[in-house]
């Protein structure tokens, strides 16, 4: 009778550790998780896991990296990667996506800003993972030189899409486009 008090008080406690332990992880990355469980990536993206969703580190958001190597139009060969940040109100807020190659497209700035209406006044909380990551995929295989954030690759996309075509396959194997050195994204 004793073993089976003791064998019961340890099993409350071992739950009560369990449910403090998920307690601990916030609304924001209980739902990233669950995107993450039901991502099914096309075969030109490659997705990883820098800092887990499963962290209880509040001050290590979580973070992903994608990296999108489209196997057609302008940036075909190319393989760039983002750096997505999440904050705990995601999924109401998007998370932070970033370019880490400087590349010459016309919604992505020198600065590796992203311009896709997803990740601003589209968004909804309706929206995951799964989304941001066909949108980013979407603008190497339709640039969308109406909204731009490089407004000289958006110049020239509307005015000469052949010198577009030239000048993207120069900035991505490492050349220079009016004094700007770019990333070799050229994916070997």
């Amino acid at each position: 009778m004793l073993k089976l008090r003791q064998l019961q008080k340890k099993k409350q406690k071992e739950n009560e550790n369990n449910v403090s332990m998920q307690s601990h992880v916030s609304a924001a990355r209980v739902r990233l998780i669950k995107d993450l469980d039901s991502l099914d990536l096309p075969p030109t993206v490659t997705l990883s896991i820098k800092v887990s969703p499963h962290s209880t580190d509040r001050m290590q958001p979580p973070r992903l990296e994608v990296v999108v190597s489209p196997d057609e139009g302008y940036y075909n060969h190319g393989s760039i990667s983002f750096k997505l940040d999440f904050n705990e109100v995601y999924p109401i807020e998007p998370p932070k996506v970033t370019c880490l190659k400087k590349i010459f497209h016309p919604n992505i700035d020198l600065n590796g800003n992203v311009c896709l209406n997803i990740l601003r006044e589209d968004w909804s909380p309706a929206l995951d993972l799964q989304s941001i990551i066909i949108g980013l995929l979407f603008l190497f295989l339709e640039p969308n030189p109406n909204d731009p954030l490089n407004k000289d690759a958006a110049k020239l996309f509307c005015q000469d899409q052949k010198k577009f075509a030239e000048t993207v396959i120069l900035a991505m194997s490492g050349g220079s486009v009016d004094h700007v050195l770019y990333d070799d994204v050229v994916a070997h």
